[in-house]
């Protein structure tokens, strides 16, 4: 069976909406894909300034920005469609929407883009809000993308994403498991934006920095690392705990740098561990897979690493978000307990049609 679907994403760093119109196809339990069109939107510096302090606003106001940046996602899938000429291709759309708030001690997340206001503007069904049946369950609505990773790339023993957080997840004893790893390419930005980049191209200020021993052992010896899984974190935990620690120590930003990235990959080598131990191929996708940098330093720890293509790695959240809506379509789990912590499996997501 063959799904054609575009998956719809948005992060907490506001680069953009991702977009992939992607071919899925499932034959005997197995699932490949073909990406057909990738794009990001870029945002404009009003929805910059709407999606970052739409925590603050009043409850009238904010389900009013619901709905509008419901419109504009619909808006921005039709002219992605007319753009690549995929009229009367698309079978639904699956989004993420843009998390605002995720309390899930509290049973609650929240993602901004209402989905009966992009069916209204596209005409096509439309999946939203897949981490809120896994949330209402007692699980932590995270990581979400785990399931499809397992499914796309079932080859590889562990499977890393370097995006704003480090995930890993895993088969263990028969069953999925997934977690947060660290803080990753948030950290990594903001330090960068010392030295007026918006990242760090190829770590290539990382590399010209030198590694602080104690720093290093300080971020390593912080308490999440110790928990047991799952586990997952917020970007508050970057914010609030791992940037003081960093800026309380006298280095170069590029020092700074240097030593985060040794960290994300003693970490990782760490999960890796305490996941399995086994030798096995480690799977680097993320955005933070562009930075040789930290890539190199994942290395120079003995993990046998590989990547996808270059298209798969900068569109890897809306590619996966594509596939949990597919299995969402087709009734079939998309959230394990094992990953989140939930009461149990579920299949989650509101499907919205006209």
């Amino acid at each position: 069976m063959v799904y054609n679907v575009i998956g719809v994403t948005s992060g907490s760093s506001l680069d953009g909406l991702d977009l992939v119109f992607v071919a899925l196809t499932e034959v005997r339990g197995k699932w490949s894909y073909e990406i057909k069109a990738a794009e990001r939107k870029a945002y404009t510096d009003d929805w910059k300034e709407k999606l970052s302090t739409a925590a603050n606003l009043p409850a009238r106001d904010y389900f009013l920005l619901h709905s509008e940046y419901g419109h504009y996602i619909g808006h921005a899938v039709k002219d992605f469609i007319a753009t690549h000429g995929f009229d009367h291709q698309v079978h639904f759309v699956t989004t993420h929407g843009h998390t605002v708030f995720h309390m899930p001690s509290q049973k609650m997340t929240a993602q901004l883009g209402d989905g009966a206001a992009i069916t209204a503007v596209t005409g096509l069904p439309v999946i939203s809000d897949l981490r809120a049946m896994d949330v209402a369950l007692g699980g932590k609505g995270a990581p979400l993308l785990p399931v499809a990773e397992q499914l796309l790339f079932p080859n590889v023993a562990y499977r890393v994403n370097l995006g704003e957080n480090a995930t890993i997840s895993a088969q263990k004893e028969g069953k999925l498991v997934a977690f947060d790893v660290c803080p990753c390419n948030y950290v990594l930005d903001s330090l960068a934006e010392a030295l007026g980049r918006t990242y760090d191209e190829n770590g290539e200020l990382a590399a010209g920095g030198v590694t602080d021993p104690i720093l290093l052992d300080a971020l390593n010896g912080l308490a999440y690392y110790a928990q047991p899984y799952p586990k997952t974190l917020t970007n508050k935990f970057g914010t609030t705990t791992v940037l003081p620690m960093i800026q309380g120590h006298q280095l170069s930003t590029q020092g700074k740098l240097n030593t985060y990235s040794k960290h994300i990959a003693t970490q990782i080598a760490n999960a890796v561990k305490q996941v399995g131990g086994e030798e096995g191929e480690v799977l680097l996708t993320g955005g933070g897979a562009h930075n040789s940098f930290l890539v190199a330093s994942i290395r120079e720890l003995g993990l046998r690493v590989t990547q996808p293509d270059a298209q798969t790695l900068t569109f890897r959240t809306a590619l996966m978000i594509a596939l949990l809506g597919t299995l969402r379509w087709r009734q079939e789990t998309n959230a394990f307990a094992s990953v989140t912590g939930a009461d149990r499996d579920s299949v989650g997501g509101a499907l919205w049609t006209n």
